[in-house]
């Protein structure tokens, strides 16, 4: 097969895609220009950048293209529905990199409770603000409410648990045990807002209104801290903004924005916010296992 990476992979994935007699280019194509160029691809494999639309589909039709692998969990960036009605298999790699995302998101947890992003930056400054940023908040004995139960969450409910909180979660589908499995509980979305000291939002993303938006920010605990590392077109940004300069929210942890790279600069430079660029699955583990899941897909198609 003749294979594009058009957003990087571990190189020692790449090479074993080579041992076995495949052709691999890596290259980033723009927009305008991706269309075409599949056409003389059999596999294309691409991260978050990539973006392949029914146009480009429709561009490739009647070349060799017939498989594309999303390196990663969310498979938003990429047509689906078409892509397989035009007759091309789309695959993702859904468990590769959940740790590393519940990691980020429990790190998220812990700079938003003791200010360590923004205590970090002033002292960059040469300034020592022990009095402002002396008044943390502890995570021990705190409900974390994780909305969007898979693989991401369910991980972030065992380091959670480990570290002494209580966890309840939504999620449209209960999976049966998990509860006694890992010592929380499922509750309906409203509760979930009420209860949580912490939400760390973990869905795919929601087409048409956001998840997060003033309304349901409204029902939020006072004071309660909000993650996000899953979808930033699932959070009404201008509301989350408000909620932090009114107090309602104590702060916000975020790796994914509606528009990225980001230009919402009240945002990310909030004091009360703690901001990572969408690295969530940029850790080596998890781009070796990313690699190796790609790896094996293109044997078994």
């Amino acid at each position: 097969m003749k294979i594009l990476v058009t957003d990087g992979m571990d190189a020692g994935a790449i090479q074993a895609l080579r041992d076995l007699g495949h052709e691999v280019v890596e290259q980033f194509y723009a927009p305008e220009e991706l269309g075409k160029a599949l056409r003389d691809f059999d596999a294309c494999v691409v991260r978050s950048k990539t973006k392949v639309r029914a146009n480009h589909i429709d561009e490739a039709l009647g070349g060799r293209l017939k498989l594309i692998i999303r390196g990663g969990v969310g498979v938003d960036n990429i047509d689906v529905a078409y892509a397989e009605e035009k007759g091309i298999a789309v695959r993702n790699t859904p468990a590769a990199s959940s740790e590393s995302v519940a990691e980020l998101a429990m790190g998220h947890m812990f700079a938003c409770a003791r200010y360590i992003s923004i205590a970090g930056c002033t002292m960059r400054e040469d300034k020592w603000e022990k009095k402002a940023y002396g008044k943390g908040i502890e995570l021990q004995g705190k409900t974390l409410g994780i909305i969007g139960f898979g693989r991401i969450g369910q991980k972030l409910a065992a380091l959670a648990k480990g570290i002494g909180m209580d966890v309840i979660a939504y999620d449209i589908y209960h999976v049966d045990g998990i509860e006694e499995k890992l010592g929380m509980k499922y509750v309906e979305l409203d509760e979930l807002f009420a209860q949580s000291d912490f939400i760390s939002l973990h869905t795919p993303a929601i087409n048409g209104k956001k998840l997060i938006d003033a309304e349901n920010i409204a029902k939020m605990k006072d004071g309660a801290v909000f993650v996000n590392t899953s979808r930033g077109n699932n959070v009404d940004e201008d509301a989350l903004l408000a909620a932090l300069e009114s107090g309602k929210l104590y702060a916000a942890g975020l790796d994914v924005y509606a528009e990225e790279p980001s230009a919402n600069h009240a945002l990310y430079s909030h004091p009360r916010v703690s901001c990572t660029p969408h690295i969530g699955a940029a850790t080596r583990e998890a781009q070796k296992r990313i690699g190796t899941e790609i790896v094996s897909i293109i044997k078994n198609f």
